[in-house]
């Protein structure tokens, strides 16, 4: 297939979306070389400054969801909703209408259900992208409608029309697809010591507070252990107690905001604290070391507790709920440190759930519903 075919992607508000899409986005241009695409966002959103950043345009829309606290502003804020909505939807209608799309892919976030509602009214073929084992309330009402929904868990067919499901995988970063160990590489890029454990600390694209809490109440401790660490705290933790990582730098502890070379922090790694976001799992099967899965209680339906769930029951992660973070993580950590069977065990399970051929399988998909 090589005539030119255009493409909308509309998702995100965070790295767990935004990073699929641009997987796809990525995989789209490969097997149409003169492919189209344009990404629709939220507005104040991640996705506003990193789609740019990796080469595609994308249009904002001014959409939010809805407030749960029954503050002032959040009561405010629910009120103006439908007229917002009313706003991105002709926004989104005008969009399809000057773009003109072979097909839709929503992966969810605020912005997807404007933009795929839109795509449907004008008849154009809609797929949906879903990540994780519980789906988030936009997917499941926009399901009614599309044409495929892509899944990586299995039991969808309790939120989605059996029919429409197709079980793909999650699409995970190009570079961690066919992953290797880059060692002098990665461990000259982040100046630590090749002879020495290390144990990596993510939150995901945004952080995670009270793991970061966490590591710092048992940063001493931490020191008397003979390895060393290399933590993500996301920007907002990072710039708030800037001061404080600053004292704790050192040789045997590097703290950044982001880190952009994920390939070579899994590179470094022997044992890695994570959140249990679906994009993180799914990468963090195909890398395929000890894992610690702390997953954030206020997503969505608590839908990382429900991803981790299924690894844990495997023996293939360790789930250690965000509220017992503070007070188990370091004896967690020391536990699977020294238990070298157990971890290697631990290690060889979590790739059983590596799917590196979700993003043909994705784009497979998207490309069999292009009407010719």
């Amino acid at each position: 297939m090589n005539n030119m075919k255009r493409f909308v992607i509309s998702g995100g508000g965070t790295g767990g979306h935004i990073f699929p899409a641009l997987a796809i986005a990525h995989q789209l241009k490969k097997e149409i070389s003169e492919a189209e695409i344009l990404f629709i966002g939220a507005n104040g959103k991640m996705e506003m400054t990193r789609v740019p950043e990796a080469g595609f345009n994308i249009v904002g829309l001014d959409v939010f969801g809805i407030r749960r606290d029954m503050s002032w502003s959040g009561i405010k804020s629910n009120v103006k909703l439908p007229f917002v909505l009313l706003k991105t939807m002709r926004k989104a209608r005008q969009t399809m209408l000057k773009f003109k799309p072979d097909v839709v892919i929503g992966v969810g976030g605020y912005a997807s259900g404007p933009a795929l509602r839109a795509a449907q009214a004008l008849k154009i073929p809609t797929v949906i992208q879903e990540q994780n084992s519980y789906p988030g309330k936009t997917n499941k009402w926009l399901s009614e409608k599309v044409a495929k929904i892509c899944v990586a868990y299995n039991g969808l067919e309790r939120f989605f029309p059996k029919n429409k499901i197709v079980k793909t995988g999650n699409p995970v970063r190009s570079e961690i697809i066919n992953f290797k160990p880059k060692l002098e590489e990665a461990f000259s890029f982040f100046k630590l010591d090749k002879n020495k454990k290390t144990v990596l600390i993510i939150g995901g694209s945004q952080g995670a507070r009270t793991i970061n809490q966490a590591v710092l109440t048992y940063i001493n401790e931490f020191k008397k252990i003979d390895c060393q660490f290399l933590w993500q705290t996301g920007e907002l933790f990072y710039h708030a107690n800037e001061a404080q990582i600053s004292d704790l730098m050192s040789q045997n502890i590097k703290i950044f905001p982001f880190i952009k070379r994920m390939d070579l922090a899994y590179s470094v790694a022997d044992f890695i604290v994570s959140r249990a976001g679906a994009l993180a799992i799914a990468e963090l099967a195909i890398v395929g070391l000890p894992t610690i899965l702390v997953p954030l209680p206020t997503a969505a339906e608590d839908h990382q507790t429900a991803n981790a769930r299924q690894l844990s029951d495997a023996g293939a992660a360790i789930l250690l709920p965000d509220k017992e973070v503070k007070e188990k993580l370091y004896e967690t950590l020391l536990l699977l440190m020294n238990e070298p069977e157990k971890s290697e065990t631990m290690a060889q399970k979590i790739k059983q759930f590596a799917q590196p051929e979700a993003i043909l399988e994705i784009v497979r998909v998207i490309l069999g519903e292009i009407r010719n």
